[in-house]
C-alpha cells in the first residue's frame, strides 16, 4: 500500500502501529518518528497541496478534523475521487479507537487490535496510580495565549491531568476548546501553568511574559514558579504519544 498522512498525530498513528513502511508522503508539520522527515512533503496540514498528494498515487490518504479548517482538505479529496478516512478523536479512547481503525485501513486488523489493547492497558496502569492519591494539584492549560484558549472537559488533556493526579481548572466547561481571558485564569488560581502553545516550539515561549500580565504575580502557580514549558509535539496531537507526555507530566508533578 502507498500511504499519504496529512496530519501529524495521523503519522504518528502509523508509527506507533510500526508501518512508516507504507508512507508515501506525509504534512509538513509530520516530524515524529525521524524517518518520515525523508519523506516527500505535501504542505502544511491546513493547506495541503493536493497536486502533489495526487502525484504520489495513494491507495488510501489519512485525513483529520481535528483543527478547524481542516474540511476544506476533505472536500478536495473528495472533489479529486481519492480514497481516505478520516480521524478526529478527542479522547483517549477515540484514540485506542483510531489504533484498530487505522490497523484495518493497512490490512492488519489484528496489529491494530494488539496495539490499542496496549495503548488502554498503560492508560489503566496510570489511572490505578492516580486513584490513589489523596491531593489533586490544579493545572491551567495554555493553548494559546491571546485570546487565550484552553481544553474543556471534551479533550485528552483533561484526561491526562486527571491520569497524572491532577485537575484541570477548566474541567467544568463540557466542550473541547474554552476562550476566556487572563483574569478568568487569575480567578481560579491554578497550582501549575502549563505551556503548550499550538505550532509554537518550546524555545520561542517565555514563562517571564506569563508572570508580568496584570495581578498574575499573586497567583500560586506564579509565587511557586511552577510554569511548565511543555513539549507541544507530546501534548497537543492526537496521537499515542501522548501517553510520552503524561510520564512527562507525572514526574513535572511529583
Amino acid at each position: 500500500m502507498r500511504i499519504v498522512s496529512i496530519c501529524p498525530s495521523n503519522t504518528e498513528i502509523v508509527a506507533y502501529l510500526g508501518r512508516t513502511d507504507l508512507l508515501a508522503g506525509v504534512d509538513n508539520y509530520s516530524d515524529w518518528p525521524p524517518e518520515v522527515t525523508q519523506l516527500p512533503r505535501v504542505g502544511p496540514d491546513l493547506s495541503v497541496d493536493m497536486d502533489k498528494v495526487e502525484a504520489l498515487n495513494p491507495d488510501l490518504v489519512l485525513a483529520s478534523l481535528s483543527v478547524p479548517g481542516m474540511e476544506k482538505n476533505i472536500e478536495a479529496l473528495d472533489k479529486r475521487k481519492l480514497p481516505y478516512i478520516i480521524l478526529n478523536p478527542n479522547s483517549l479512547e477515540e484514540i485506542a479507537d483510531d489504533i484498530e481503525t487505522v490497523g484495518e485501513a493497512l490490512g492488519e486488523k489484528q496489529l491494530g487490535a494488539d496495539k490499542a489493547a496496549v495503548f488502554r492497558a498503560e492508560i489503566e496502569q496510570f489511572r490505578d496510580q492516580a486513584a490513589k492519591k489523596t491531593y489533586r494539584p490544579t493545572l491551567y492549560w495554555e493553548w494559546w495565549p491571546k485570546p487565550v484558549f484552553t481544553p474543556g472537559s471534551v479533550n485528552w488533556l483533561t484526561e491526562l491531568s486527571y491520569l497524572a493526579g491532577a485537575q484541570n481548572i477548566f474541567d467544568s466547561h463540557e466542550k473541547a476548546s474554552v476562550q476566556t481571558d487572563w483574569d478568568d485564569v487569575k480567578e481560579r488560581d491554578p497550582d501549575h501553568i502549563c505551556m503548550v502553545w499550538v505550532g509554537i516550539k518550546e524555545s520561542k515561549m517565555r514563562p517571564e511574559l506569563v508572570r508580568r500580565r496584570p495581578g498574575w504575580v499573586q497567583m500560586k502557580a506564579i509565587r511557586e514558579n511552577n510554569i511548565h514549558v511543555l513539549e507541544e509535539s507530546l501534548f497537543c496531537r492526537p496521537s499515542p504519544r501522548l501517553l510520552e507526555g503524561l510520564r512527562k507530566l507525572t514526574a513535572v508533578l511529583e
